[in-house]
């Protein structure tokens, strides 16, 4: 196991950073978790409030020092403004995998700040960390998460039935991977 630290500095393209969430993030997560795009492709709490903000960000740390999951806020390069959260998850040390999950806030939909920030999370996770496997696992019903998964380069491997439980509904959903030795994926023009 390894402990999990917020790069620094941030994780940057230029057009978008990642960084460690602080308690000064809670109003805006809390806004994005309540969105009902969020809410309903995610295992968020609904209704979400700023407490469940709070909690989450305090266990962070926690999550780090084990070696179990690397949370980071994606903020405009230029001006550190909110977008949303990216996150390495389900890491298998044993087997150099990890999952990689994201939201973006309805504010800032429509300008690849999720395909961006899953490229630099991969990058991370492939130099820094030696993980040899990405998976980005978002729900057959969600055709706008999978194309972030190929906007950032990972590979279709198929659908897996009845994989994900939210809010007591099961999900079907589809099986992204990016490998260590995979060619990068090119960014878009900003």
């Amino acid at each position: 196991m390894i402990e999990l630290r917020p790069p620094d500095p941030p994780l940057s393209d230029g057009v978008v950073a990642l960084r460690a969430f602080t308690l000064d993030d809670v109003a805006w997560v809390t806004e994005g978790c309540r969105d009902p795009e969020v809410a309903r492709f995610t295992g968020v709490p609904a209704p979400y409030d700023e407490g469940h903000a709070r909690d989450w960000i305090g266990r962070h740390e926690g999550f780090r020092e084990r070696g179990e999951a690397l949370q980071l806020a994606i903020v405009a390069a230029h001006d550190g403004a909110p977008l949303g959260s990216v996150g390495l998850e389900g890491i298998d040390w044993a087997q150099l995998r990890g999952d990689v999950g994201y939201w973006v806030g309805p504010w800032a939909r429509g300008h690849e700040a999720a395909p961006r920030a899953v490229r630099l999370l991969a990058a991370h996770a492939f130099e820094a960390l030696g993980l040899h496997r990405i998976e980005i696992v978002p729900y057959v019903a969600n055709p706008a998460s999978q194309r972030v998964a190929e906007k950032a380069g990972a590979t279709r491997e198929g659908v897996l039935r009845s994989y994900f439980v939210a809010r007591g509904t099961r999900h079907d959903c589809v099986m992204y991977s990016l490998l260590r030795d995979d060619p990068p994926a090119a960014a878009e023009a900003p």
